[in-house]
Protein backbone atom coordinates (compact mmCIF):
# COMPACT_ATOMS: atom_id res chain seq x y z
CA UNK A 1 0.00 0.00 0.00
CA UNK A 2 1.05 3.62 -0.39
CA UNK A 3 3.08 5.08 2.46
CA UNK A 4 0.44 7.66 3.42
CA UNK A 5 -2.18 4.92 3.69
CA UNK A 6 0.17 2.88 5.90
CA UNK A 7 0.68 5.88 8.20
CA UNK A 8 -3.06 6.42 8.43
CA UNK A 9 -3.65 2.72 9.12
CA UNK A 10 -1.04 2.93 11.91
CA UNK A 11 -3.16 5.61 13.58
CA UNK A 12 -0.67 8.46 13.26
CA UNK A 13 -2.62 10.85 11.04
CA UNK A 14 -5.03 11.07 8.15
CA UNK A 15 -3.65 10.34 4.69
CA UNK A 16 -3.63 14.05 3.85
CA UNK A 17 -1.69 14.94 7.00
CA UNK A 18 0.56 11.92 6.42
CA UNK A 19 1.68 13.51 3.14
CA UNK A 20 2.89 16.53 5.13
CA UNK A 21 4.79 14.28 7.54
CA UNK A 22 6.45 12.49 4.63
CA UNK A 23 7.44 15.77 2.94
CA UNK A 24 8.85 16.99 6.25
CA UNK A 25 11.20 13.99 6.32
CA UNK A 26 9.75 12.55 9.52
CA UNK A 27 8.99 9.12 8.00
CA UNK A 28 11.58 6.55 6.94
CA UNK A 29 11.19 3.24 5.12
CA UNK A 30 14.00 0.74 5.66
CA UNK A 31 16.23 3.56 6.91
CA UNK A 32 15.64 5.86 3.92
CA UNK A 33 13.44 8.95 3.84
CA UNK A 34 9.98 8.06 2.58
CA UNK A 35 8.56 9.66 -0.56
CA UNK A 36 4.98 10.45 -1.53
CA UNK A 37 5.06 7.67 -4.14
CA UNK A 38 6.65 5.07 -1.82
CA UNK A 39 4.83 1.75 -1.58
CA UNK A 40 5.15 -0.31 1.60
CA UNK A 41 5.33 -4.10 1.70
CA UNK A 42 4.66 -6.46 4.59
CA UNK A 43 8.37 -6.79 5.46
CA UNK A 44 9.28 -3.09 5.26
CA UNK A 45 10.43 -1.22 8.37
CA UNK A 46 8.47 2.04 8.60
CA UNK A 47 9.35 4.58 11.27
CA UNK A 48 7.90 7.92 12.34
CA UNK A 49 10.34 10.22 14.16
CA UNK A 50 12.51 7.14 14.62
CA UNK A 51 9.80 5.01 16.22
CA UNK A 52 8.65 1.86 14.40
CA UNK A 53 5.06 1.80 13.15
CA UNK A 54 2.85 -1.26 13.08
CA UNK A 55 -0.19 -1.30 10.85
CA UNK A 56 -3.45 -1.43 12.81
CA UNK A 57 -6.07 -4.01 11.97
CA UNK A 58 -8.77 -2.87 9.60
CA UNK A 59 -11.94 -1.89 11.45
CA UNK A 60 -15.47 -1.09 10.27
CA UNK A 61 -17.99 0.53 12.61
CA UNK A 62 -21.65 1.50 12.14
CA UNK A 63 -22.87 4.33 14.38
CA UNK A 64 -26.42 5.52 14.89
CA UNK A 65 -25.37 9.14 15.15
CA UNK A 66 -27.35 11.21 17.65
CA UNK A 67 -28.19 14.88 17.19
CA UNK A 68 -25.70 17.46 18.43
CA UNK A 69 -22.59 15.42 17.58
CA UNK A 70 -20.23 16.69 14.87
CA UNK A 71 -18.92 14.39 12.15
CA UNK A 72 -15.19 14.89 12.46
CA UNK A 73 -12.26 13.35 14.29
CA UNK A 74 -11.41 16.56 16.18
CA UNK A 75 -13.37 19.75 16.73
CA UNK A 76 -11.55 23.04 17.46
CA UNK A 77 -14.64 24.29 19.31
CA UNK A 78 -14.49 21.36 21.72
CA UNK A 79 -17.83 19.84 20.69
CA UNK A 80 -18.52 16.13 21.02
CA UNK A 81 -17.42 14.27 17.88
CA UNK A 82 -18.44 10.94 16.39
CA UNK A 83 -14.95 9.61 17.19
CA UNK A 84 -15.54 10.53 20.85
CA UNK A 85 -18.84 8.63 20.78
CA UNK A 86 -17.35 5.53 19.13
CA UNK A 87 -14.09 5.50 21.12
CA UNK A 88 -12.69 2.56 19.13
CA UNK A 89 -9.16 1.25 19.83
CA UNK A 90 -8.33 1.56 16.12
CA UNK A 91 -8.10 5.01 14.54
CA UNK A 92 -11.37 4.98 12.61
CA UNK A 93 -12.66 8.08 10.85
CA UNK A 94 -16.10 8.87 9.41
CA UNK A 95 -16.95 8.12 5.78
CA UNK A 96 -18.51 11.36 4.57
CA UNK A 97 -20.38 13.68 6.89
CA UNK A 98 -23.69 14.24 8.58
CA UNK A 99 -24.64 17.70 9.88
CA UNK A 100 -24.56 18.13 13.65
CA UNK A 101 -28.38 18.14 13.78
CA UNK A 102 -28.75 15.19 11.38
CA UNK A 103 -29.11 11.72 12.91
CA UNK A 104 -28.68 8.21 11.62
CA UNK A 105 -26.38 5.78 9.87
CA UNK A 106 -22.70 6.72 9.77
CA UNK A 107 -19.86 4.41 8.83
CA UNK A 108 -16.40 4.82 10.37
CA UNK A 109 -13.36 2.90 9.18
CA UNK A 110 -9.60 2.99 8.63
CA UNK A 111 -9.97 1.28 5.24
CA UNK A 112 -9.21 4.31 3.09
CA UNK A 113 -9.70 2.61 -0.28
CA UNK A 114 -13.19 1.36 0.58
CA UNK A 115 -14.11 4.68 2.20
CA UNK A 116 -13.18 6.51 -1.01
CA UNK A 117 -15.33 4.23 -3.15
CA UNK A 118 -18.30 4.43 -0.80
CA UNK A 119 -18.23 8.24 -0.79
CA UNK A 120 -17.61 8.76 -4.53
CA UNK A 121 -20.79 9.32 -6.59
CA UNK A 122 -19.52 7.25 -9.54
CA UNK A 123 -20.12 4.06 -7.51
CA UNK A 124 -23.76 5.04 -6.90
CA UNK A 125 -23.95 3.84 -3.30
CA UNK A 126 -27.41 4.58 -1.89
CA UNK A 127 -27.66 6.98 1.04
CA UNK A 128 -31.30 6.95 2.18
CA UNK A 129 -32.68 9.93 4.09
CA UNK A 130 -35.95 10.41 5.93
CA UNK A 131 -36.86 14.09 5.63
CA UNK A 132 -39.57 15.83 7.62
CA UNK A 133 -40.45 19.24 6.18
CA UNK A 134 -42.36 22.07 7.83
CA UNK A 135 -45.05 21.82 5.16
CA UNK A 136 -46.09 19.09 2.77
CA UNK A 137 -44.10 18.89 -0.49
CA UNK A 138 -46.20 18.45 -3.61
CA UNK A 139 -45.83 15.74 -6.23
CA UNK A 140 -44.26 18.38 -8.49
CA UNK A 141 -41.69 19.16 -5.76
CA UNK A 142 -40.73 15.47 -5.62
CA UNK A 143 -40.51 15.33 -9.42
CA UNK A 144 -38.16 18.33 -9.40
CA UNK A 145 -35.93 16.61 -6.85
CA UNK A 146 -35.76 13.54 -9.08
CA UNK A 147 -35.11 15.63 -12.19
CA UNK A 148 -32.41 17.69 -10.48
CA UNK A 149 -32.05 21.14 -8.96
CA UNK A 150 -29.31 23.72 -9.29
CA UNK A 151 -27.24 24.41 -6.16
CA UNK A 152 -24.47 26.96 -5.70
CA UNK A 153 -21.87 24.20 -6.12
CA UNK A 154 -23.51 22.58 -9.14
CA UNK A 155 -26.56 20.49 -10.07
CA UNK A 156 -27.86 17.79 -7.74
CA UNK A 157 -30.57 15.19 -8.11
CA UNK A 158 -32.17 12.49 -6.01
CA UNK A 159 -31.94 8.96 -7.37
CA UNK A 160 -35.34 8.46 -5.74
CA UNK A 161 -37.82 10.78 -4.05
CA UNK A 162 -41.09 9.56 -2.60
CA UNK A 163 -43.69 10.61 -0.06
CA UNK A 164 -43.83 8.65 3.18
CA UNK A 165 -46.77 10.50 4.71
CA UNK A 166 -47.85 14.12 4.87
CA UNK A 167 -44.75 16.31 5.17
CA UNK A 168 -42.40 13.31 5.45
CA UNK A 169 -40.50 12.24 2.35
CA UNK A 170 -37.69 9.81 1.58
CA UNK A 171 -34.75 10.75 -0.62
CA UNK A 172 -32.04 8.48 -2.01
CA UNK A 173 -28.76 10.21 -2.89
CA UNK A 174 -25.49 8.97 -4.34
CA UNK A 175 -23.52 12.06 -3.29
CA UNK A 176 -22.70 13.57 0.07
CA UNK A 177 -21.97 17.24 -0.43
CA UNK A 178 -22.13 19.70 2.46
CA UNK A 179 -25.75 20.05 3.68
CA UNK A 180 -26.87 18.67 0.33
CA UNK A 181 -30.26 17.29 1.37
CA UNK A 182 -31.22 20.50 3.16
CA UNK A 183 -30.14 22.65 0.22
CA UNK A 184 -31.99 20.47 -2.30
CA UNK A 185 -35.19 20.67 -0.26
CA UNK A 186 -34.78 24.44 0.04
CA UNK A 187 -34.33 24.65 -3.75
CA UNK A 188 -37.91 23.39 -4.21
CA UNK A 189 -39.31 25.82 -1.64
CA UNK A 190 -39.25 23.89 1.63
CA UNK A 191 -37.32 23.79 4.89
CA UNK A 192 -36.18 20.69 6.75
CA UNK A 193 -37.59 20.17 10.22
CA UNK A 194 -35.89 16.83 10.88
CA UNK A 195 -33.32 14.84 8.90
CA UNK A 196 -32.35 11.22 9.51
CA UNK A 197 -30.23 8.84 7.42
CA UNK A 198 -31.92 5.46 7.71
CA UNK A 199 -29.63 3.43 5.45
CA UNK A 200 -26.08 3.58 4.10
CA UNK A 201 -25.69 1.18 1.18
CA UNK A 202 -26.84 -2.19 2.52
CA UNK A 203 -26.49 -1.13 6.18
CA UNK A 204 -29.57 -0.34 8.27
CA UNK A 205 -29.89 0.72 11.90
CA UNK A 206 -32.02 -2.20 13.01
CA UNK A 207 -31.39 -2.90 16.70
CA UNK A 208 -29.07 0.09 17.11
CA UNK A 209 -30.27 2.83 19.47
CA UNK A 210 -29.22 6.49 18.97
CA UNK A 211 -25.64 6.93 20.14
CA UNK A 212 -24.93 3.18 19.96
CA UNK A 213 -22.42 1.58 17.59
CA UNK A 214 -21.25 -1.86 16.57
CA UNK A 215 -18.54 -3.45 14.46
CA UNK A 216 -19.62 -4.81 11.12
CA UNK A 217 -19.66 -8.53 10.49
CA UNK A 218 -17.41 -9.92 7.75
CA UNK A 219 -20.44 -10.58 5.54
CA UNK A 220 -21.52 -6.93 5.85
CA UNK A 221 -18.06 -5.71 4.87
CA UNK A 222 -18.17 -7.93 1.80
CA UNK A 223 -21.59 -6.55 0.89
CA UNK A 224 -20.19 -3.03 1.19
CA UNK A 225 -17.32 -3.96 -1.12
CA UNK A 226 -19.76 -5.43 -3.63
CA UNK A 227 -21.94 -2.32 -3.42
CA UNK A 228 -18.98 -0.03 -4.09
CA UNK A 229 -17.82 -1.78 -7.26
CA UNK A 230 -18.03 0.28 -10.49
CA UNK A 231 -21.43 0.30 -12.18
CA UNK A 232 -21.08 -1.14 -15.70
CA UNK A 233 -22.40 0.58 -18.79
CA UNK A 234 -23.63 4.13 -19.41
CA UNK A 235 -24.87 4.71 -15.81
CA UNK A 236 -21.24 5.16 -14.82
CA UNK A 237 -20.47 7.74 -17.48
CA UNK A 238 -21.42 10.86 -15.55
Amino acid sequence: MRLNAFIARAGVASRRKADDLIKAGRVTVNGEPGQLNTFVGVDDDVRFDGKPLAKQRVAYVLLNKPAGVVTTARDPQGRLTVVDVVSHPARVVPVGRLDADTTGALLLTNDGDLAHRLAHPRYEVDKVYEVECWKQPTDDDLARLRAGVELDDGPARAAEARRVSGARIELVLHEGRNRQVRRMVEAVGHRVKRLHRSRYGPLTLEGLEPGAWRELEASEVERLRSTARPVPGPRNQR
